[in-house]
């Protein structure tokens, strides 16, 4: 027996912010807690939201604490302001942070600390027994695809180690891809969400186990990244191609319920060691990754899937003999510098950061068994 799950309602293109208002009236939210960060306050973008969530008669408090990797005090502040203005709901407002960070005030709002006690890789989500108040996220980046998420991910001040916080009614209620929140997203951050949603779906198609409704949106999420995501890096305000953007991130989100890999088993302590912004830092590894894979003893399934996201570049100037030359070549044209070491990186952080990825679940369904002794020699390759 298999058991599929797939993701809450979207609201996609033009339009769906001022639409967003009106469902939220629906759902009967009395007093929402804004979860967000200081730049979307300060460039106004929360202010477009709050702006229409009172003009439907809805009163609202703004948290704006969330840090670029959010961190467990995120999560206990919010919380805090949460209770004390009786608030009743979330939005979220902006990348995977805020949206991540809600939902880590979701439970310390409704359940004991420390936020530790709920880590996913421990079984922490049969503690999270309370009713969780409900949810809406509003991304301003294409890249993680928390709006459509079950999960937030969060450093713990304890072991400084970034650790996934699950429940099946952390789910959004709603999610809002509003294209025009996206449009002022400078080159970098355009390139490093973009690539973000791609890895997922790589990760997600090369996941062992039986999911094709994942494998088919994945590739279908792959191939909208590679249309658009070149547009959107050259031209920030092509709308149509941003709207794009965020459906793939959505998609790539909604895939990786079949599981992720070494990728980003790496990439998580890269930002939470090194405060590398997550999307960055996969780009970053993804190469070296891949060509562990690829030198792997593979059988037909995976060397299959490997040439199917290879033949995605065929015929284009990225397209070379291997998997993981295609894909750094693809990502050195949005601007990605390779090397760990031109990045703060040190030979000496390679055992630390090793271990740090061998802890991480995401490897759990690499596409290849991986042990602690292989992240430390792909690492050293990717210095």
């Amino acid at each position: 027996m298999k058991q599929f799950n797939f993701p809450t309602v979207l609201l996609y293109g033009a339009g769906s912010l001022e639409e967003s208002a009106q469902r939220i009236k629906t759902f009967g939210f009395k007093k929402p807690l804004i979860v967000t960060d200081k730049n979307l306050v300060e460039i106004g973008i929360v202010e477009k939201v709050t702006a229409l969530l009172s003009n439907v008669g809805i009163e609202w408090e703004v948290y704006d604490g969330t840090h670029p990797n959010p961190i467990e005090v995120d999560c206990i502040e919010g919380a805090n302001l949460y209770k004390k203005s009786q608030c009743d709901s979330l939005i979220a407002v902006g990348g995977g942070s805020p949206m991540d960070a809600a939902k880590g005030i979701m439970v310390l709002a409704t359940h004991d600390g420390p936020l530790e006690k709920y880590d996913d890789a421990k079984g922490g989500d049969k503690f999270i027994t309370n009713k969780l108040p409900p949810l809406v996220a509003i991304p301003t980046t294409a890249g993680t695809g928390s709006e459509v998420g079950r999960s937030g991910v969060i450093i713990i001040e304890r072991t400084q180690n970034k650790t996934i916080i699950f429940h099946p009614t952390m789910m959004p209620v709603l999610a809002v891809l509003e294209p025009e929140l996206t449009v002022g997203l400078n080159p970098f951050i355009t390139a490093a969400t973009g690539i973000d949603a791609f890895i997922h779906s790589l990760e997600a198609y090369f996941a062992p186990g039986f999911h094709p409704m994942a494998d088919g949106i994945a590739l279908e999420g792959m191939k909208l990244v590679l249309e658009n995501l070149e547009t959107v890096y050259e031209d920030g305000k092509n709308v149509e191609a941003r709207s794009k953007m965020l459906l793939a991130a959505s998609m790539g989100a909604t895939a990786f319920q079949k599981g992720l890999g070494m990728i980003h088993s790496i990439a998580h302590p890269l930002s939470s060691v090194g405060g590398l912004h997550h999307g960055f830092a996969n780009a970053l590894v993804t190469p070296v990754c891949i060509e562990f894979i690829e030198n792997s003893h593979l059988n037909d399934d995976q060397a299959m899937r490997i040439k199917v996201v290879k033949s995605l570049f065929s015929g284009s100037k990225f397209d070379k003999e291997k998997l993981s030359e295609t894909l750094k070549l693809y990502f050195e044209s949005l601007g990605i510098k390779f090397g760990l070491s031109n990045h703060g990186f040190t030979m000496d952080q390679v055992e630390l950061l090793a271990h740090k990825a061998f802890e991480d679940v995401c490897h759990q369904t690499n596409m290849v068994k991986v042990q602690q002794v292989d992240f430390q020699k792909v690492i050293e390759k990717a210095l």
